[in-house]
């Protein structure tokens, strides 16, 4: 079985081969310089953008959303009071213990409902349904629940869940634990410094047009054909925007992680939508510590001692994971941060476990040189992602109009589903259900959503 290192070394110069060969100096001779830091600023851990309350006013609505190849498509989403509809809709964040309240008010002119699986739910109000109690059109229903589990949770209409939920009735539920911010659940195995939300799902335009005409006879669920998918609503490069980005009202989060080395990153995978994703994760392995908002462990209180490795998270229909990525820059064989003539710097291990305690610079690579000579300028185009430099936090010198898409020189990954047809918008590639990890050099100020 491939080892950590050598699976991290060959991502590493694999990723930094696929650069230089779309990118190149713009003089060899050149010495580099050091990408400046983002502006100083409070780092707050919680990166995901979500609604942290007790009780939620929720209306199903019907809007418009966006895809990167021009399209726009008629969906349903579930709104936060007074606001528009959103896909997904919104993240939802309770502390466990709590007891939440979700009142759904009803714009549709169907019935429409709410399912949070892995809570048991009392509802009042509203009409019986097949799966859980409705709001009609125009009418409401409420739904109560203890969040007794920490975890990551998924909820959807329970309403016609074939059709609703690919039109966009879909959204994530998170339970802090009572080990309280920085912990994914009550054991100190689950702290982490990051964290991200990966919502993954699928649509089929025609199944969206139809809707749009009237034609819900017309539908036929046998010929569902999805080419567009989405990560947090969201199909790439549009997941790479920030949050809230002005242009996409309807799909306020983004999806492009960032981190620095020997940080733990993690990942909230949920698969919302009717298909299986392989979602890839370039860059090291991932640790997967809980299922369905479960601790793998073998015994209350004995933490996640069933994790496993994987480097695809294989994302079902309905399921949620929660996984620890880390990136470290361990046996790569180069110093990542340059050559001490170029970029002076020490390597200062004073906790005895093998990086500096700054940096996280493995300090068995320090002073390495990088293993390969790249190619000449002549020999290569250049690519957007490319800082003019093999290490990181190092921006090499680039022609005017040439890169721009890495101004703090960071080592990019991508992230992304492994069934290749689903990294396309309509065909067009590339797009779909892919995003880019950035490792960032330690000054760079990472920031992030907020809980509002």
């Amino acid at each position: 079985m491939t080892s950590h290192a050598t699976s991290q070394r060959f991502c590493t110069i694999a990723a930094l081969s696929a650069i230089a060969m779309l990118s190149a100096c713009s003089s060899p001779e050149s010495a580099p310089r050091r990408a400046a830091s983002a502006p100083a600023g409070r780092r707050d851990p919680a990166m995901i953008m979500g609604v942290a309350s007790t009780t939620f006013n929720l209306t199903a609505r019907v809007g418009r959303i966006s895809t990167p190849d021009g399209a726009s498509l008629l969906a349903w989403g579930y709104a936060l009071d007074p606001g528009e509809m959103q896909y997904p809709g919104p993240t939802l964040i309770v502390n466990q213990g709590e007891q939440i309240v979700i009142n759904l008010a009803n714009q549709l002119s169907q019935p429409v409902s709410i399912v949070l699986p892995g809570q048991r739910v009392t509802a009042q109000g509203g009409a019986p349904g097949k799966i859980a109690r409705e709001a009609p059109p125009g009418g409401s229903v409420s739904y109560t629940f203890r969040a007794t589990h920490a975890g990551t949770y998924l909820y959807h209409s329970g309403t016609n869940p074939e059709l609703q939920v690919e039109m966009g009735l879909v959204g994530a539920l998170i339970v802090r634990p009572f080990a309280g911010p920085m912990h994914a659940y009550n054991h100190a195995a689950t702290r982490f410094d990051r964290e991200y939300l990966f919502l993954l799902t699928e649509m089929d335009p025609l199944i969206h047009n139809q809707v749009e005409a009237g034609e819900l006879a017309a539908v036929d669920f046998t010929k569902r054909f999805p080419i567009y998918w989405f990560i947090n609503g969201r199909c790439a490069p549009d997941t790479m925007v920030e949050d809230g980005a002005e242009w996409l009202p309807h799909q306020p989060y983004g999806a492009m992680p960032r981190m620095h080395p020997g940080e733990r990153l993690l990942m909230r995978v949920i698969g919302a939508g009717r298909d299986l994703h392989p979602f890839h994760h370039h860059g090291n392995h991932a640790r997967v510590i809980a299922v369905d908002g479960r601790l793998l462990e073998s015994q209350a209180g004995a933490g996640p001692d069933l994790a496993h490795e994987v480097f695809t998270i294989q994302s079902a229909p309905g399921e949620t994971v929660d996984a620890i990525f880390e990136w470290t820059g361990k046996g790569l064989g180069w110093d990542i941060y340059g050559s001490l003539a170029e970029n002076p710097h020490t390597c200062s291990d004073g906790n005895g476990d093998g990086f500096d305690d700054t940096t996280h610079e493995y300090c068995a690579d320090h002073g390495k040189p990088f293993p390969v000579k790249l190619p000449q300028q002549l020999n290569l185009t250049f690519g957007g992602h490319w800082s003019g430099s093999p290490y990181l936090g190092t921006m090499g010198l680039l022609p005017p109009g040439e890169g721009g898409l890495n101004p703090t020189a960071g080592y990019p990954f991508m992230w992304h589903s492994h069934t290749e047809k689903e990294m396309t918008n309509g065909d067009i590639f590339p797009g779909g259900m892919m995003t880019m990890l950035f490792v960032e050099a330690p000054g760079v100020t990472i920031t992030g959503s907020h809980q509002h």
